[in-house]
């Protein structure tokens, strides 16, 4: 996308300018976005986007700034603005660039390039409003949507990198509203892969709008949640999101180098209950969250964060590698040229344990169980969280009564690893999007079912 001899020519300027390290991180992505509003087409867009990001070390300290353009004039005139206060001698020499393109572990059959497949797309949204709508005349809204994109990417350094990858991404959603006199509830499933359109074959169209209507249906007329400490069982899949949330960000090198989590002198340490294994991964096959190198053209790889409770790795981008002395795990991550990378997560979950799920239940007498979780808020470094329960059941002398509504649990990171103490063997995996210093990045939680020993619910009307 870029020439060769321009991105040598802006690196060796931003060296002897005084840098040292320089970037650029070239990117081309074009998206499609194809959406029902209760049966009836409400949007149908494409868009193209192109940038290059710049990024320069001076010692410690990040510069960034991007452009639109691929003039080498102005790639140098944004290096020279970047560059104006911290300007030096030169101290650094860029090497030979060596191109490379990356490994390709994630196929895509079917890529938004080549064909949209808009009437195809519109077609397939129909069946999945036409089964949620047909599960009960309580259904008062259904927005479905379909996005599929497209990114190319193409990294350039003064180590001698130059490097090319591409990316397909396709995510259906379905997010359903039932109604009852004054009362309303939602349901949403949203999969996605790291693939083309082909991964419609493996979702089928009836069975998620099914599972969207029956989320919103079950909770209408549902009982309050009871509030208190006591036992809960958190489902697999989307369960993983408190762990993302209020753990896995405590392990990126962003928070760790800054000392802003609790984590970040804790290697080595027990910091869970021996039965917790957790796991960030980028190598999954065509999984959501998975990559073949990250932003900053790393090889990506499978990063072992927790072992039998013990802390055993952070995920750890160019930077936070600098700044802490762990070496780098293929985790530099960013939503597009216009942000610079740090440390992110990529397909993050707890593993499979042994224990059954039927014995999870029975082993409680009065508790919550977690079907499915919502979204929350959580307190940057000390893991604090509050998450909504999307679906939840409760649990009555060791079996799963009546569904609950208003569920809600509450504690932190650190002290739900310790409260973990029976770990399923019914593993699962989630898509999500993930929001933090360098942009919104597809990330994938997961979990087995498991057993939290003790946890504030919180309820209501």
């Amino acid at each position: 996308m870029l020439n060769t001899n321009t991105a040598k020519a802006m690196i060796d300027h931003a060296l002897f300018l005084g840098a040292d390290f320089a970037e650029l991180f070239v990117e081309r992505h074009h998206s499609g976005n194809v959406e029902l509003l209760s049966g009836e087409v409400d949007k149908v867009n494409s868009g193209i986007d192109f940038g290059i990001g710049i990024r320069l070390f001076f010692g410690k300290k990040v510069l960034y700034g991007y452009t639109n353009s691929l003039d080498e004039e102005k790639l140098k005139q944004v290096t020279s603005l970047l560059c104006a206060k911290d300007k030096r001698d030169q101290i650094a020499t860029a090497g030979a660039l060596n191109f490379m393109t990356a490994n390709n572990r994630h196929p895509a059959l079917m890529p938004f390039s080549i064909d949209n497949h808009v009437e195809e797309k519109i077609a397939y949204l129909r069946r999945v409003d036409a089964k949620a709508r047909a599960e009960s005349d309580k259904i008062s809204q259904i927005v479905s949507r379909i996005l599929q994109r497209e990114q190319h990417i193409e990294i350039f350094n003064s180590t001698g990198l130059h490097v090319q990858d591409t990316r397909h991404y396709t995510r259906i959603a379905s997010s359903v509203v039932a109604s009852s006199g004054n009362e309303q509830s939602t349901g949403y499933e949203a999969p996605g892969m790291l693939s083309g359109w082909e991964f419609n074959n493996q979702i089928d169209p009836e069975a998620l709008g099914e599972q969207a209507a029956k989320q919103a249906l079950i909770k209408l007329g549902a009982a309050a949640c009871p509030s208190g400490e006591m036992p809960v069982v958190i489902g697999n899949g989307f369960g993983g999101v408190i762990f993302h949330e209020a753990c896995g960000h405590l392990l990126e090198t962003t928070s760790v180098a800054k000392k802003a989590s609790v984590f970040h002198d804790k290697m080595g340490e027990m910091i869970a209950n021996p039965v917790v294994n957790a796991v960030d991964d980028g190598l999954m096959t065509n999984e959501w969250g998975s990559i073949n190198i990250d932003d900053e053209g790393m090889e990506t790889q499978h990063t072992q964060l927790i072992k039998d409770g013990k802390l055993t790795g952070f995920m750890v981008d160019h930077m936070g590698s600098l700044k802490t002395g762990y070496a780098r795990t293929g985790s530099g991550r960013r939503e597009s040229y216009k942000y610079a990378p740090t440390s992110r997560m990529r397909n993050t979950y707890i593993e499979a344990g042994n224990d059954a799920f039927d014995d999870m239940i029975s082993g409680i007498e009065r508790g919550i169980y977690a079907k499915k979780m919502g979204g929350g808020s959580v307190q940057p470094g000390t893991g604090e969280f509050n998450f909504a329960v999307q679906e939840a059941y409760m649990i009555e002398n060791g079996k799963i009564t009546h569904p609950l509504k208003s569920a809600t649990l509450i504690s932190t990171g650190p002290k739900v690893l310790k409260e973990i103490n029976m770990v399923s063997n019914d593993f699962a995996l989630a898509a999500g999007m993930c929001g933090s210093v360098s942009g919104s990045v597809p990330t994938t939680v997961g979990q087995p079912a498991l057993k939290v020993d003790n946890i504030l619910v919180g309820g209501g009307n």
